[in-house]
């Protein structure tokens, strides 16, 4: 998981250990709306922009830096929790 200056990416589905599968960082805020999406009876008309349930700087430390075990938000009445092994759950 890395992120540069402005957006904050992530590894969708970690590739299982010594395979040689190829992952590739996405924005955050694409795997997070889909696993709220998966997780919910929402639509994607229903959730906003990432940045509207969480601060950029604090996803960063969980999912860039490593600084931080864990951070836990709300989107749209649903807790999401995301670990810095990059793990997310969501309360359905």
């Amino acid at each position: 998981m890395s992120s540069n200056e402005g957006t904050v990416y992530m590894l969708r589905n970690r590739a299982t250990e010594g395979s040689d599968d190829w992952v590739s960082p996405e924005p955050a805020g694409d795997v997070i709306a889909d696993a709220v999406l998966e997780a919910t009876d929402l639509d994607a008309d229903d959730i906003d922009r990432l940045d509207t349930y969480v601060d950029s700087e604090s996803l960063r430390a969980v999912v860039g830096e490593g600084t931080t075990e864990s951070l836990t938000f709300a989107v749209e009445g649903h807790d999401v929790t995301i670990t810095a092994d990059g793990k997310i759950s969501v309360d359905g």
